[in-house]
């Protein structure tokens, strides 16, 4: 079972603070599930705009974390290499279903539906406890640098 820490996930993903959106991935079903952690707290910067009376994480960002997960599961998966970098080519479906607000935890689910020419494909969901909050098809692909 994969499990990756922080310091895990950053050897494998590009993304620094501000734009680094998972805490902790867990593999739940090998090669075909995967779930990603977002501890979701009052001081991230989208919040000093989104908004300042009432503080919520915007949509795309819950989009961004998913696919953070997905991409970091696939290169440990598929071993990618070091000189490749992940680029959506594809969002569809996407629904927010509840508002993901400071202290919550953000538990993002990612199924693999297809990998074909290097086009990857995942269906995501995100959690806050047993609460759907958002779902989107992610379609990504891996190039050069």
């Amino acid at each position: 079972m994969l499990v990756m820490n922080i310091q895990q996930i950053m050897k494998v993903l590009p993304h620094r603070y501000p734009f680094l959106l998972v805490d902790r991935i867990e593999e739940v079903e090998e090669g075909v599930k995967v779930n990603g952690f977002k501890n979701v707290t009052v001081n991230e910067p989208f919040f000093q705009g989104h908004f300042p009376d009432h503080p919520i994480m915007p949509g795309v960002l819950i989009v961004e974390a998913m696919a953070q997960v997905g991409g970091a599961y696939v290169t440990v998966l598929d071993d990618i290499a070091d000189d490749q970098v992940t680029y959506f080519v594809g969002i569809d479906k996407a629904r927010f279903r509840k508002p993901v607000l400071p202290g919550d935890v953000l538990r993002m689910e990612l199924e693999l539906l297809s990998r074909r020419r290097g086009i990857y494909q995942f269906k995501g969901t995100a959690y806050v406890g047993d609460t759907k909050v958002a779902d989107a098809e992610l379609k990504a692909t891996f190039a050069k640098k």
